[in-house]
């Protein structure tokens, strides 16, 4: 997948005149658009939903220079489209799912959240914190907080998302880490 390009301010701007001149109508657009994306990922058993919706808002934004003035439609097809090649791309990756083994899962469990506390531990405390309440709650419950948060740190919420999926990366690299250590 790509990664070299970063959504700025100023993209996420471009996107949502792109969307609608009013910028609560195209806020709820964007939204709207978002969430159908994680849903069709979703619905095509993609494991990391999210992150393809966001890796497809990004992609349309950084199109948009080239396809604002000759696009004619409506944009969430566009989002649609490059979403299926994003999938494409998500399948070229990912090999299939192997076949757990069945082994004693309380000694992993007690493992993995021993391994999360101390890494969760070597976070700094405004990380720690961001990564524990952007993982809090349920559904919509989750969004709401989410949006609270993101306001609150005076960010805009992909760019929280963004934060939260690297603070998540790094434990994960730290988890697997630790529990390698005591397997290896």
């Amino acid at each position: 997948m790509k990664k070299n390009w970063v959504l700025s301010q100023e993209s996420f701007d471009a996107l949502l005149k792109w969307l609608s001149p009013d910028r609560d109508e195209a806020g709820q657009i964007y939204e709207a658009i978002r969430l159908r994306l994680i849903r069709i990922f979703t619905a095509r058993a993609c494991t990391e939903a999210e992150d393809l919706a966001d890796e497809t808002m990004n992609r349309v934004a950084s199109k948009l220079p080239g396809i604002d003035g000759t696009y004619s439609g409506d944009p969430a097809v566009y989002f649609y489209a490059v979403a299926n090649n994003v999938h494409l791309e998500f399948l070229r990756r990912k090999p299939p799912a192997a076949v757990p083994v069945a082994v004693d899962e309380d000694a992993d469990r007690e493992d993995e959240f021993r391994c999360l506390e101390e890494c969760l531990n070597a976070l700094s405390v405004e990380n720690r914190d961001l990564v524990v309440q952007y993982y809090q709650d349920e559904r919509q419950a989750k969004i709401n907080h989410r949006k609270l948060l993101a306001r609150r740190l005076g960010i805009a919420p992909n760019a929280l998302r963004i934060r939260a999926c690297r603070i998540r990366v790094s434990l994960l690299k730290c988890v697997k880490k630790c529990l390698g250590e005591k397997i290896e």
